[in-house]
């Protein structure tokens, strides 16, 4: 398992997940780079996802939607707000109802992602912001930081070639 650790900062509103790869920073870069890449590791093992829109530059949309066991389409959307290649990204990920639009009723996360050299492979540290207690506290209780675990824990198995 990639996963180091997931630590959670009620105080600061900030969840950070922090993993090693046996993999040059680049490959891992690609996992996020690529949306038929991201698609085997974005979300839960039991909710694949699907990319629609990738536009992946400074400005641009991202959607997408998992599907659950039972076939129900649960949609989301990034707005990318930076992009350095291959070692970081920073967007914004939210909750989108069933025509793809954002859903202002659901909280919104503000993820950084960081590659770096770490040990002769790559260290991951994904950190997400919330807005408030409350919203971090809602995601938590929804299984954001299970679900987080369990995709990233799928990106392994994409990096041996």
């Amino acid at each position: 398992m990639s996963v180091i650790t997931i630590d959670k900062d009620l105080d600061s509103h900030t969840l950070t997940l922090t993993a090693d790869f046996a993999a040059a920073v680049e490959q891992v870069w690609q996992l996020w780079a690529d949306p038929r890449q991201l698609e085997r590791w974005w979300g839960p093992p039991s909710f694949p996802a699907t990319f629609e829109e990738f536009d992946l530059t400074p400005g641009g949309d991202v959607t997408y939607y998992m599907t659950s066991p039972e076939g129900e389409l649960h949609r989301g959307w990034w707005r990318v707000a930076a992009v350095r290649a291959p070692t970081g990204l920073d967007f914004t990920d939210g909750f989108a109802d069933q025509d793809g639009q954002p859903d202002v009723g659901q909280p919104v996360t503000t993820m950084q992602l960081r590659l770096t050299e770490h040990d002769g492979g790559t260290r991951m540290e994904l950190l997400s912001a919330f807005d408030s207690r409350e919203q971090m506290e809602k995601l938590l209780h929804m299984g954001m930081a299970d679900g987080l675990n369990e995709a990233v824990g799928q990106m392994d198995a994409l990096l041996v070639h």
